[in-house]
């Protein structure tokens, strides 16, 4: 019996299975090792491209809003607020649009219209991020200057608080604009998460809810949306990431001034916007240097918004545990 144990455990097949696992294995860790090793050399190359504007202005650069070229006098607070501000306009546009379309998709929408506008969406996801910027120039920018732009300053721009964000010129570029396009942009990302981890909602639980007696809200409030909670929270989490990191839309449409302003119609900058229109053309070691920096700084704000998305979710999780 021993003898028959060993001849099968050393026969040619399982030799040869052995083999296959071993290769499978090590080409998949190889593939990754790959993934972090391209993540640390993306890490080192920004770190050193940006020791000497670290070395020059410190924690500073952060804080200082100058942006002199011609004096190498560099500080990145403009461009990280204006990838900031832009980046929560389009996150508070796009996410209950987003969210409204995938439940309609899912919860609502016939069964004739549901394959058509789920390959619209789709579709919208998969246009060039410079047709959204020649776009949002030629058609949307004269649009909101001439109607979307008086509209506000002349409610929410009369408040007398909130009332600066809404004040200035009106001339269709801008931070708000930005904003905007970049909500437009994403809403295909988030509303195609969104929509696929609804339809994993197993259809028994669903239809006990309505045997109860809930309406079509409670279903979706009390069943839905616990059940996918992590899905919904990674597609908010993708298209924030897209935002925080797009360039060329931005970069036609939020005026490109280094300048700070209360208003949200006046134009600003962002670090995205930045190294698009500068990255070719600077000269001194510091200029470069201060570009890198602020890509590392973009880098980092990446890093803190997902490493803060998964720390929400692992709280959820030991909640739901407790109870």
């Amino acid at each position: 019996m021993a003898s028959t144990n060993y001849s099968v455990t050393n026969s040619p097949t399982m030799r040869k299975q052995k083999i296959q696992d071993f290769l499978f294995h090590k080409i998949t860790f190889s593939f990754a090792l790959f993934v972090l090793l391209v993540l640390v050399g993306i890490v080192v190359s920004l770190v050193y491209g940006a020791l000497p504007a670290m070395k020059e202005f410190g924690f500073a650069f952060i804080t200082t809003i100058e942006w002199d070229p011609i004096n190498d006098k560099f500080g990145g607070m403009i461009a990280i607020v204006g990838t900031l501000v832009t980046s929560i306009i389009a996150l508070l546009i796009a996410f209950p649009v987003s969210f409204g379309i995938a439940l309609f998709l899912t919860e609502i929408c016939p069964i004739w219209l549901k394959r058509p506008l789920g390959t619209a969406v789709e579709l919208l996801a998969g246009v060039p991020s410079i047709i959204y910027g020649m776009w949002g120039l030629f058609v949307f920018a004269p649009f909101f200057s001439s109607y979307g732009q008086p509209l506000l300053a002349n409610t929410l721009g009369k408040l007398p608080v909130i009332g600066q964000l809404f004040s200035g010129s009106m001339i269709g570029i801008g931070v708000l604009t930005a904003g905007i396009i970049l909500g437009i942009m994403i809403i295909p990302f988030i509303a195609s998460v969104m929509r696929d981890v609804f339809e994993i909602v197993p259809p028994v639980l669903k239809e006990s809810a309505y045997g109860l007696g809930c309406t079509r809200w409670e279903v979706v409030r009390k069943i839905v949306l616990p059940y996918t909670k992590a899905g919904v929270i990674g597609g908010v989490m993708l298209g924030l990431g897209r935002a925080l990191g797009e360039t060329m839309a931005i970069t036609f449409v939020i005026g490109n001034a280094h300048k700070l302003n209360w208003s949200l119609f006046a134009g600003g900058n962002s670090i995205a916007s930045t190294l698009a229109n500068e990255f070719a053309e600077a000269e001194s070691e510091l200029h470069i240097a201060s570009l890198f920096l602020l890509g590392l700084i973009l880098f980092v704000i990446t890093f803190i918004v997902l490493a803060s998305a998964k720390l929400l979710l692992l709280s959820m999780k030991k909640k739901e545990g407790v109870k």
